[in-house]
């Protein structure tokens, strides 16, 4: 089985003084470089840093051309490391990740990055769609506070309600440290 790591959205305006920043975006940086790290020592030809480019400036944030929309340091995508971009929550939407995958026979594949409410699940439940095996690294994700209809939710309940959701039917959950075991 060919294992492939999808860094999803890692991008400055989710970090302090950004345009939508999340709530504990450097913890989950902070893990998600540990996982890099690691397959950067075990598995380097498949690495996939996905970039998400604001297709509509409406958006507000990773507005093109912009150091918000830039990849965080903490997860920098070396030269001979695959970078993706989307328009979309969905890392496969009209991008060649789905292709990229497939050339390389990867069968399975490890999602980590932002925000877990909306770009991981989006990626996670489309990877499956499409017959990889997937693998959510929670720790490795953030995400915000929401808000709907008057009713607040914290992101710690927003981040464990889309993480339960996908476990099982959807993915593997699993936290940094199992991944690195």
């Amino acid at each position: 089985m060919t294992t492939a790591l999808i860094i999803v959205d890692i991008q400055n305006d989710y970090f302090k003084d950004g345009r939508m920043e999340l709530v504990n975006p450097d913890k989950a940086a902070d893990n998600a470089a540990r996982v890099l790290e690691w397959f950067r020592e075990n598995n380097k030809e498949n690495i996939f840093h996905v970039q998400h480019i604001a297709a509509d400036p409406a958006m507000g944030f990773f507005l093109p051309d912009t150091e918000g929309a830039d990849i965080h340091e903490s997860v920098l995508p070396k030269e001979d490391e695959t970078v993706i971009v989307k328009n979309f929550p969905n890392s496969f939407l009209k991008t060649d990740l789905e292709s990229k995958l497939r050339d390389n026979g990867v069968t399975k594949v490890i999602v980590i990055g932002m925000m877990t409410h909306m770009c991981i699940d989006a990626t996670a439940r489309a990877a499956v769609d499409l017959g990889f095996e997937t693998t959510v690294i929670e720790d490795a994700c953030a995400t915000l506070d929401l808000s709907y209809n008057g009713h607040d939710v914290p992101a710690e309940q927003v981040h464990y309600s889309f993480i339960a959701a996908l476990n099982g039917m959807y993915a593997e959950i699993t936290s940094t440290e199992d991944f690195l075991k």
